[in-house]
């Protein structure tokens, strides 16, 4: 009887009992799972709310004391501006001070400098008429037989500081205490501007002359290019350079 083996007859009936034995436990362990995963999660969760909790109120310390400093920062910021302001203020008034008397200051030295260089420009066309009203009336081959100084036109503004005269050629010299480019544009345009207030001379050779005390470098050389006769003092002595001369 022991070696005989029995069979168990399998029906739909059993099979679907195995089955179902099979998903009961499946689904015990899977439940048991989820609870252990559940309980994990809630775990996890109350430590991260924790540490959130603990964040935020970190977080809110950080802030009120950055409020605090940033409140602490705009008061001293509004105390260095207003400090700002007051220097600024009290520096305008310094600056405005010290403007109006060096203004004042700048008016006396202009007065004088003014006053100065009449005074320079009244000697130096003293002398030179002086120097040419004394007899040394030949000028460039020419013998001039009248001397004029300060003649105003007749039409224009112009005036003339020294001209001398004959029966066929003028003189006209500009006078200046110190000798600029700038004066011989303006000496070249006054023969012109004679024959314009002078209708009578309009005939007339006209020579230029360009009469210095001091000149400034190149003054010279520019008269000569242009044909104007430069006259300047050395000592006691006029000195009339009128090599490259020419009539206008």
């Amino acid at each position: 009887m022991d070696n005989i083996k029995v069979n168990t007859l399998i029906t739909p009936e059993s099979v679907l009992a195995s089955v179902r034995e099979m998903f009961a436990e499946s689904r015990a362990e899977f439940d048991r799972d989820m609870k252990e995963s559940r309980i994990e999660f809630d775990r996890k969760m109350e430590e991260s709310r924790i540490k959130a909790e603990e964040s935020r109120a970190e977080f809110d310390r950080k802030m009120e004391e950055s409020r605090i400093k940033a409140e602490e920062s705009r008061a001293e910021f509004d105390r260095k501006m207003e400090e700002s302001r007051i220097k600024a203020e009290e520096s305008r008034a310094d600056y405005d001070r010290r403007s109006t008397e060096l203004n004042r200051q700048l008016k006396e030295v202009n007065v004088q400098v003014g006053g100065w260089n009449n005074s320079h420009g009244a000697y130096a066309e003293e002398y030179f008429f002086n120097s040419f009203e004394n007899g040394q009336c030949n000028f460039f081959g020419q013998k001039f037989d009248e001397i004029k100084k300060n003649l105003k036109g007749t039409e224009t503004n112009d005036e003339f500081d020294i001209v001398m005269f004959n029966g066929t050629s003028i003189c006209i010299m500009e006078v200046k205490f110190r000798g600029r480019t700038n004066n011989i544009a303006k000496l070249i345009r006054k023969a012109q501007a004679f024959r314009d207030n002078f209708p009578k001379y309009a005939n007339h050779k006209i020579y230029l002359a360009l009469a210095t005390l001091v000149s400034e470098t190149g003054v010279e050389d520019e008269c000569i290019e242009q044909g104007i006769a430069v006259v300047k003092q050395s000592g006691d002595t006029v000195i009339i350079c009128d090599e490259r001369l020419k009539a206008y």
